[in-house]
């Protein structure tokens, strides 16, 4: 974690257009990679929205030719296995994916995979061979939906094989050219899912904050996308308004760039595993267990390690929400971790049970948590610890 003073290194970030109506832009920007387009969405929704029916009339009059995928649920390797077969003599000249994680997830893989043919396993973290990526990858636009992944961001798509695994295919040349964040697209998301979606934001801009690997760039934008976060999340919930999409698609885009620099921690250790064993989404996990962890952290690193930056990291969110200046560590962290218990009342987080998770599944699901994502967590939380975060939300 660095200090402000010590060597970090920033990544490739694509070029970012934000702000309401900045899908307008997406037929113009498409159109300087060439006019085939490979569109990658969910299965439905934006496709018979008004907002798909203006973006396809806008191709059409830029003489754009495309062909679109749909994505159902999370995507899996076979499903981008298969689209790479069935579009790669097409020669698209770009690829683009609207929608939520998923589907930029499933369009950033496709986009990588496009030129080279390879299976997507080859690549897999902790799946397959782990061959490096060579590339090259066909250029991709990235058209959120949903503020919560922050997959416009970052150089990775995840792809899970239920009853399997959870795992991402990673490479610089993945990240996107374009990110288009027009918050007015979610305007149609419900309730359960901006609730869902947006701790998911949140707790990768939490994480990323206090991951040993966070420096001085992350931590300005995580500290600005955690604060967007907490005005905006629980009144978007309540009540749709411009402002706070605005807010909300700005904490999700600075929540991946966050972590693609810097990593994150214990909530997306056990995110990994829980999404491969059992059919909760991801954005449910990271709601439902980021005050548990948070304070399984807090309490190991009081504990342990005092001296630990993250200490006081916490404590400085924990003020900030509390606009108290003059509070004591202890009791601003305290504060910190109550206002994630209270969001999770307010905005109905399930409980794991709700998706059949038991106690007695508690101990594979802590054994398949020590991927990447746990590495970066300020201090190593034993097996009775990680079990216990699992458990007080059974």
């Amino acid at each position: 974690m660095s200090d402000g003073a010590g060597r970090f290194s920033i990544g490739r970030l694509p070029r970012i257009e934000f702000g309401s109506g900045a899908i307008a832009r997406l037929p113009e920007i498409a159109a300087g990679y060439g006019r085939r387009l490979l569109l990658v969405t969910g299965a439905r929704s934006f496709v018979e929205s008004a907002a798909g029916e203006r973006l396809f009339a806008a191709f059409r009059q830029r003489g754009l030719d495309w062909q679109r995928v749909g994505v159902s649920g999370e995507p899996s390797p076979e499903f981008v296995n298969q689209a790479v077969a069935s579009f790669r003599a097409s020669a698209f000249d770009a690829v683009v994916g609207v929608g939520g994680g998923s589907a930029l997830d499933a369009a950033k893989a496709i986009a990588g995979l496009l030129r080279t043919g390879n299976p997507v396993e080859d690549h897999l973290e902790g799946v397959g061979p782990e061959l490096p990526y060579r590339g090259p990858a066909t250029p991709f636009i990235a058209v959120p939906t949903t503020a919560g992944t922050g997959s416009e961001a970052t150089r990775n798509a995840v792809l899970s094989a239920p009853g399997g695994f959870k795992k991402s295919f990673r490479d610089e040349q993945l990240v996107a050219e374009w990110a288009i964040v027009d918050p007015d697209l979610l305007a149609s998301c419900p309730p359960e899912l901006i609730a869902a979606d947006g701790l998911d934001a949140f707790t990768q801009l939490l994480e990323s904050f206090v991951s040993l690997r966070a420096n001085p760039v992350t931590d300005a934008l995580a500290r600005s996308g955690i604060m967007a976060a907490r005005d905006a999340l629980p009144a978007l919930h309540r009540a749709q308004s411009a402002a706070a999409r605005a807010q909300m698609a700005y904490a999700s885009l600075t929540s991946g760039i966050c972590l693609a620099q810097a990593g994150l921690g214990a909530v997306h250790g056990l995110a990994s595993p829980l999404g491969a064993l059992f059919p909760i989404p991801h954005g449910v996990v990271c709601g439902t267990l980021v005050a548990s962890a948070t304070a399984g952290n807090i309490a190991a690193l009081e504990a342990r390690e005092p001296d630990n930056p993250a200490l006081p990291k916490y404590a400085e969110i924990g003020r900030r929400f509390a606009m108290q200046k003059g509070l004591n560590g202890r009791d601003a962290r305290r504060f910190l971790v109550d206002t994630l218990r209270r969001w999770e009342e307010e905005l109905a987080l399930p409980r794991l049970s709700a998706y059949g998770i038991a106690a007695s599944d508690l101990p594979r699901i802590v054994a398949a948590s020590r991927g990447s994502s746990m590495k970066t967590n300020p201090v190593v939380l034993g097996d009775d610890e990680l079990t216990g975060i699992l458990a007080s939300r059974l």
